[in-house]
């Protein structure tokens, strides 16, 4: 399985799905979510879970990856760019925004794509796609431990990419 992303170029993202973009929610979150492509999944696919994190947060958040965007019960194999804000076909967890590092923001606000917002230097972000064979039962709003439980002995390949956003 292999997944790609006309949002990073040559291992950067582009400015508009983090800080320097224009979308952002009523907190200042940024909201313009990244395109992604999924190609060879496994031949007896269910669905899809996206995990966008940044582990160069660590130092920022005192020993925690920063989540940007958990979804789940994607049924298809591509995304367009900005559809966390507007899809309804896949449920979407809670990112790291509600945390108190994030400003406490509504777990309901914090339930979409929040970008890349790196406060020091330039940071990577890794994108995660795991496929699975099975449907999860999840509601808009779950955490990361409650997805990685419910992913547990479901996954059939896991893809990663990888690029740098600029403070």
């Amino acid at each position: 399985m292999q997944i790609s992303s006309s949002g990073i170029k040559d291992g950067k993202i582009d400015a508009k799905y983090g800080k320097h973009g224009s979308a952002k929610n009523k907190n200042g979150m940024p909201t313009y979510s990244l395109p992604l492509v999924i190609e060879n999944p496994p031949d007896n696919t269910k669905t899809f879970v996206i995990v966008l994190e940044d582990k160069d947060a660590y130092p920022v958040t005192k020993g925690f990856t920063w989540i940007h965007w958990l979804a789940a019960n994607l049924k298809r194999q591509e995304l367009k760019e900005n559809e966390s804000q507007t899809a309804k076909d896949f449920v979407q967890g809670a990112n790291s925004w509600t945390s108190i590092q994030g400003g406490s923001q509504s777990r309901e606000l914090s339930s979409f794509y929040g970008g890349m917002a790196p406060p020091d230097t330039p940071h990577t972000y890794e994108l995660h796609v795991f496929a699975l064979d099975r449907e999860l039962n999840l509601k808009n709003g779950f955490y990361l431990n409650e997805l990685y439980k419910q992913m547990e002995n479901h996954i059939l390949a896991q893809a990663t990419i990888k690029g740098v956003y600029d403070n």
